[in-house]
């Protein structure tokens, strides 16, 4: 699969950093574009680099290069995840603005009728925000909130991000066992 992977300004940067570890590990191609503040939040959120983010991805973008291949619904690829998404990013996908590479990547997606996942990441939510949310539902995008489950008994933060990020691999349809599923209780 090949994958576009684009990391907004929002916290919850760990959920982008893993979710390129495993793609990684799975064989996917990954397309990798970070927001100059998600650059800010990598160094406040981890113990690393922005560069060492980037290692994780098979190409690296800049916020506004829209020479960018998947820049253009011409080039096939199969999915997009917004991970962190943030409301600004989530704002300029519900409108149709493609002023930065990342939305406009989710404006091809949507067109192109290919698989945006949108991993939002602020609470409390105001009306604007749902609305965006409402409209870029409506538009075809899945909106897969920040929310931690514990169902799976997570035993630390890892275990918490290993659960969010294998939903969004399960909606990629990649395979995975990163958190101990729903089984009725039992």
């Amino acid at each position: 699969m090949e994958i576009i992977v684009g990391i907004s300004g929002a916290s919850g940067v760990q959920y982008g950093i893993r979710l390129l570890q495993v793609l990684r590990q799975k064989g996917c191609t990954t397309h990798l574009v970070i927001t100059d503040s998600a650059a800010k939040i990598i160094e406040v959120e981890t113990d690393q680099l922005k560069k060492d983010v980037e290692e994780l991805a098979d190409h690296v973008y800049q916020p506004r290069d829209f020479a960018a291949p998947f820049a253009s619904g011409s080039h096939l690829f199969d999915a997009m995840v917004i991970i962190p998404c943030s409301m600004g990013t989530l704002s300029a996908v519900a409108c149709g603005s493609s002023d930065t590479l990342i939305a406009r990547a989710a404006d091809v997606c949507l067109k192109e009728k290919r698989r945006l996942i949108m991993v939002t990441r602020e609470t409390p939510l105001s009306l604007v925000q749902l609305r965006n949310m409402v409209a870029a539902a409506e538009a075809g995008a899945v909106i897969l909130p920040a929310c931690p489950a514990f169902y799976s008994r997570p035993k630390n933060l890892d275990d918490l991000v290993d659960v969010l990020v294998g939903r969004v691999l399960d909606l990629l349809g990649v395979d995975n066992d990163l958190f101990r599923r729903w089984n009725g209780g039992g």
